[in-house]
């Protein structure tokens, strides 16, 4: 048998208090409906629940050109987010993705599997990704986009994923040709622009804000 617990009957007979109390204020004198509690978005307390072993690894570790994108998600009070989610899809070094969906066919680059997905759980709050820095891949008019990330962002307070994208500071040159960043406010491309560390590259990414960063509607 199925039943819709939404689907609550009406009480019959008026609300009594319990022996010894009197009728004050609250007392019902017509039939009580039970309905649902109130509906909230996600949160406070968020588990999003699809973690994977191999999340951090877009590339194999030990992998030759591996490296680090790291950074961390602020909310829109500069408060350091301590359970979104990234997910992070890309090219490999050669412009490929190892996807049957890519038109030009699915590349197979060794130790290279492009997507990830990570949490921000541990501290400081940071998420990372071990990958290979990706090359360039068709705009769809007969250019070339700069090296870039697909990123994926799922956090408390948002009803659905915002998407937005990684670049890379020392390829300013690929980064001046690319369509996405030229139909940008040329003061706002900076909010994807991931700086070079010691092991990798950095980027922070602000939902709200001053700083907020570009997201994309997809």
């Amino acid at each position: 048998m199925t039943v819709n617990p939404l689907d609550v009957p009406d009480v019959t007979e008026p609300y009594q208090p319990l022996p010894g109390r009197s009728r004050t204020t609250g007392f019902l004198t017509e039939p009580l409906r039970l309905g649902t509690s109130p509906s909230a978005t996600v949160g406070p307390y968020l588990a999003i629940g699809l973690t994977w072993p191999d999340g951090t690894w877009a590339a194999e570790e030990g992998v030759e050109g591996g490296i680090w994108i790291r950074g961390r998600i602020f909310d829109g009070n500069g408060d350091v987010v301590p359970d979104a989610m990234v997910e992070t899809w890309q090219a490999d070094p050669d412009g490929g993705f190892p996807s049957p969906e890519d038109p030009r066919g699915a590349a197979s680059y060794p130790g290279f599997r492009g997507f990830a997905r990570v949490a921000t759980a541990q501290p400081p709050g940071e998420f990372a990704v071990h990958t290979l820095k990706p090359g360039r891949v068709p705009d769809g008019e007969g250019g070339l986009q700069a090296p870039h990330i697909d990123v994926s962002l799922f956090a408390r307070g948002l009803l659905d994923r915002v998407v937005t994208r990684i670049y890379f500071a020392d390829e300013a040159e690929a980064n001046a040709e690319d369509v996405v960043l030229r139909g940008l406010p040329e003061d706002r491309r900076d909010t994807l622009i991931a700086t070079p560390t010691d092991d990798g590259y950095r980027l922070d990414i602000y939902l709200q804000g001053d700083r907020e960063t570009v997201f994309f509607a997809v």
